[in-house]
């Protein structure tokens, strides 16, 4: 398993990794930019709105510099490759099943994600969807935190969270998120083609992506506190809808 999120250093080597395409999820400039020659970068990084990218000290550079010549930037390329939502489309047909995908909102915490790719798995989900910016990445600890889930549950990231679901739904799908006000899971019909979405671990589900969705989920609790973890809540509402698939 390939558990190595890469670093590269350097302005020709962050470049030209820019450039062909790499799945490079964040890149951190150093935040006097023009006098270090970094503006053919910076330029490249319009290019690809997927690609997050931050202004900071040197020294924090040189704090995770591993060569000591960063020359003023360090990326990182996802641990793993993305997938598209057609691919998943296509999984979900080969199967001979209606699609399942889990939708994230999203969710900042890496931990987060891999759990919720670990629970994908597990239930038999076609993929996951997250977010491209503002959201936790293919990055190493998520590859660790899904137990090994990312080698077989493919995930892919998009622009605009709402704007997939409208183009899902044209196929066929419904969409259910999680959300305190919303109907008892268990008297909701969550079979045939779905997208189950969760949202931010502090703000819960947008609300231009929440006006999306068909249905909103609530999860019965019984404790002193009202609200679970992102991947925890995932984790009930999915199997919930495995028990519905299942009958």
């Amino acid at each position: 398993m390939r558990y190595s999120e890469q670093q590269i250093e350097g302005r020709n080597a962050v470049l030209e990794a820019l450039r062909a395409s790499k799945s490079v999820d964040k890149v951190f400039l150093q935040d006097t930019a023009g006098e270090h020659g970094l503006d053919s970068i910076i330029r490249e990084l319009k290019k690809h709105p997927e690609t997050k990218y931050s202004f900071v000290k040197k020294e924090r550079l040189d704090g995770m510099s591993k060569t000591g010549k960063h020359q003023g930037v360090i990326a990182f390329i996802a641990a793993y490759e993305y997938a598209s939502v057609e691919d998943m489309l296509l999984e979900a047909e080969k199967r001979g099943e209606p699609p399942f995908l889990i939708i994230l909102d999203g969710i900042e915490d890496p931990h987060n994600l891999g759990a919720v790719i670990r629970t994908a798995n597990l239930c038999g989900a076609h993929g996951v969807i997250i977010r491209q910016d503002r959201a936790a990445g293919l990055t190493a600890t998520v590859a660790r935190a899904s137990a090994g889930a990312i080698n077989y549950t493919p995930v892919a990231k998009v622009k605009n969270i709402a704007r997939t679901i409208e183009e899902l739904k044209k196929r066929g799908l419904w969409f259910v998120c999680a959300d305190m006000g919303g109907e008892l899971m268990y008297e909701l019909d969550l079979k045939g083609p779905i997208g189950l979405v969760i949202g931010n671990e502090g703000s819960g589900v947008s609300e231009l992506v929440r006006k999306k969705c068909d249905m909103i989920a609530s999860i019965p609790m019984k404790g002193d506190i009202d609200s679970l973890n992102a991947s925890v809540a995932c984790g009930v509402l999915a199997y919930e809808i495995v028990r519905q698939r299942s009958f």
